[in-house]
């Protein structure tokens, strides 16, 4: 096995023409709108994967597009000797959707901008997909003895809701001793931050109907029903809109208590308020305190609302009296919250306090919990000191990935965490970049880990593979 110096010598010697081939890499997929929730891009979507399946296969790496009832998964193998051991490495390739006036530039136009590479997608999941790729095909290059599997969903976006089904039909040819995921956000560029938990999510909505159409306020108004009004009542009873603190009985009953070292390591990631705030464009949180605010991120569900619709919305005040109204909502949930309980317990309170109010379910994912101690983190607090320079903080982080809840419960066998992206990368948000620093960083990070990986070798008990 090469020594340290060595793989950093390689590599060195190795990042200007991989920079190159990054590039134009991910500049062919981000020119793809893969936006999952959007039937629109449907064809978009699935040409993804078919440029997806090429990359893999040009650089080596065995490849298909395996369908599902819904999006395709894109399945690669770099393979060497069977007796070696393997890695599956997640990524996603679908992305949000970019219809926000704030972006400064076509989100599906790749821009380069000095070391920042910008467009939609870059961050959130293209870049770290294509980083982990070129290092993985770099190691097999090098001789180092480990076999990659690729999975990359185009469905992570809209909840996962098919990735079972291509696990499941494939499960015999995911014969891998762990999983690497590279989807998950840093603390700060100073400060890598591994996770070793996820929420889970509830989604719902609320809609009241009144009557059979809008009504002028000055003919029914006094009379007449408001179902936005009764809508935003009848969230205030849900929860506390100041405090965040959810009202409704059981919420909480089921929350797993944090332990003092998990607390210990969350003060000691160096998590900053005023770079938080920064980084998210806010102008105060709902505590000046750092305990709170991390515990309230990683460790505690949430209620949040995120849109009421009815009524109005044009230009000026039209003065009608809605005939309904519908509020989206969701909970991000904790170990060991299982979202159909929480939404029968959210069900029944509406139904005591609104019995007309509907209330459906838009989407569920169970929280994850997994290890921050033991050989993968370790092997994780190595790769990011050698591509990086600096040790990690573990941390839990406050999203949601609904297939690694699936590979975990399937494959049985740890499912680990190797992030690129940071706070002002813009998940999610207008004017998404990724930067050179954090993709070169990661790829040397990838290669040391996949060398420790095929170090340890034979001493992790290979797992035989089930139909």
């Amino acid at each position: 096995m090469r020594s340290d110096g060595e793989l950093n010598e390689a590599l060195t010697q190795a990042l200007p023409a991989l920079r190159e081939e990054f590039e134009a890499l991910l500049r062919d997929l981000v020119q793809i709108p893969t936006v999952s929730m959007d039937p629109a891009h449907a064809e978009d979507v699935r040409r993804g994967a078919r440029r997806a399946a090429e990359i893999l296969q040009a650089c080596g790496a065995q490849a298909e597009v395996v369908d599902t009832p819904g999006y395709p998964v894109v399945f690669g193998q770099l393979q060497g000797d069977p007796a070696w051991p393997t890695v599956a490495i997640y990524n996603h390739l679908d992305v949000q959707p970019a219809e926000e006036p704030e972006w400064r530039f076509a989100p599906f136009a790749f821009h380069r901008d000095g070391d920042r590479y910008l467009g939609r997608g870059t961050t959130d999941d293209k870049g770290p997909a294509l980083t982990a790729l070129l290092a993985a095909r770099f190691a097999h290059q090098q001789g180092i003895p480990l076999n990659v599997q690729f999975l990359w969903e185009l469905e992570e976006e809209i909840g996962s809701p098919h990735f079972a089904h291509f696990v499941r039909a494939r499960r015999a040819a995911l014969t891998c001793q762990s999983v690497l995921v590279s989807d998950t956000v840093w603390l700060s560029r100073t400060r890598p931050a591994v996770p070793y938990g996820l929420r889970g999510l509830l989604a719902l909505t609320l809609r009241l109907q009144t009557a059979a159409k809008d009504c002028h306020s000055g003919l029914t108004g006094g009379a007449a029903r408001n179902p936005v009004g009764e809508l935003a009542q009848l969230i205030t009873q849900c929860y506390d809109a100041r405090s965040g603190r959810v009202k409704i009985k059981g919420f909480y009953d089921d929350v797993r208590r944090l332990r003092r070292a998990e607390l210990a390591n969350f003060l000691a990631s160096g998590f900053s308020l005023a770079a938080f705030k920064r980084a998210h464009g806010l102008y105060r949180l709902r505590t000046r305190s750092v305990a709170e605010t991390v515990q309230a991120l990683w460790s505690r569900p949430t209620f949040e609302v995120h849109g009421i619709s009815g009524g109005y919305h044009g230009p000026g005040v039209k003065t009608i009296v809605p005939a309904a109204a519908e509020a989206k909502l969701s909970m991000r949930l904790v170990p060991d919250q299982d979202p159909e309980r929480i939404f029968a317990l959210v069900r029944d309170f509406v139904r005591q306090c609104h019995p007309e109010v509907e209330v459906r379910q838009a989407g569920a994912l169970r929280p994850y919990l997994g290890s921050f101690e033991g050989f993968y983190a370790e092997a994780v607090r190595a790769a990011l000191r050698f591509g990086f320079g600096r040790s990690p903080a573990f941390i839990r982080e406050g999203g949601s990935i609904g297939a690694v809840v699936t590979l975990a419960e399937e494959l049985r066998v740890p499912v680990v965490f190797l992030g690129l992206s940071l706070p002002e990368h813009g998940y999610h948000a207008p004017n998404e970049y990724f930067d050179w620093g954090q993709a070169s960083g990661g790829l040397k990070a990838f290669v040391k880990y996949f060398a420790l990986l095929a170090e340890r070798g034979t001493a992790v008990p290979r797992r035989s593979p089930t139909p």
